[in-house]
């Protein structure tokens, strides 16, 4: 990885740039910071978890309030959601996604305050936050949820499922549907499986007071890998952001750099 992971590379933002909303042609007060720069203050604080305001000027990404703004803008255009989706094709046209199986976990992060926290029942009932994911069988990130930590895993195993986004990139119809969700005992229910079956996908979830499917791990270690990757943004490795939906704009582009990462070293 770059010694400067946040600077924005000319092919990337080939990608990222026609996401954009558009400025108004006339508008009032001074002339914006540009995208690129706003973009790569953004990638700063993911990547460093520093406080917006102390975002160094000296770097010229303008100020921390403009580039919190500029990603207040950019997640109500969904605009990391479609990058996400974007590289998602990108990486289905290369055959780098393995939609025979996919995989699903939920760890906690902590969290001070806002909206989707809760007791964390294994750190003192602390106030946390936790990401669901589910992922290929390569560990490719397809969709994560956020929740509040006491929030059974459970809970969000057809969330994960219907949040999976229609990729294209191969002829025919755009993708959704993997072959099987593997899952640990946490997402043990029968009202579940009988879901999965009903959309064509199979489950293979291990039963609580049984022994664990033989195999099982090696083949969902995948999903811990990712995990590992995701908090590897360390803005994402402790939840800062009161507001949810800025939160959640911050997960979806490190699920997209992931993406990136993938597909840049597939095709170098």
């Amino acid at each position: 990885m770059s010694t400067r992971p946040w600077i924005v590379d000319d092919d990337l933002w080939a990608l990222v740039k026609p996401l954009l909303p558009p400025w108004p042609e006339r508008s009032p007060g001074p002339r914006p910071v540009d995208d690129r720069l706003c973009l790569q203050g953004v990638l700063y604080v993911l990547y460093n978890d520093v406080a917006w305001q102390h975002l160094p000027l000296e770097l010229g990404f303008g100020s921390g309030q403009t580039c919190w703004r500029r990603l207040d803008r950019w997640q109500k255009a969904g605009v990391f959601d479609q990058l996400h989706r974007v590289l998602l094709g990108e990486l289905n046209a290369a055959g780098e996604l393995d939609w025979t199986r996919a995989c699903v976990d939920g760890p906690r992060t902590r969290e001070k305050r806002g909206a989707a926290t809760g007791p964390s029942p294994v750190d003192r009932r602390k106030t946390g936050s936790k990401h669901h994911l589910i992922c290929d069988g390569k560990g490719t990130p397809l969709h994560v949820v956020t929740t509040a930590a006491n929030v059974n895993d459970v809970t969000q195993t057809l969330n994960l499922v219907h949040g999976i986004p229609p990729v294209a990139g191969r002829p025919g119809r755009p993708r959704r549907r993997p072959e099987c969700v593997l899952g640990d005992k946490a997402y043990d229910s029968r009202a579940v499986r009988q879901e999965l079956r009903h959309r064509r996908i199979m489950p293979v979830i291990s039963r609580k007071g049984a022994r664990n499917i033989k195999g099982l791990g090696k083949l969902r270690y995948v999903v811990e890998q990712t995990f590992a990757l995701l908090h590897q943004f360390k803005r994402l490795a402790v939840r800062w952001e009161r507001r949810l939906e800025l939160h959640d704009a911050l997960v979806s582009l490190a699920c997209g750099l992931i993406c990136w990462r993938r597909l840049t070293k597939a095709h170098p």
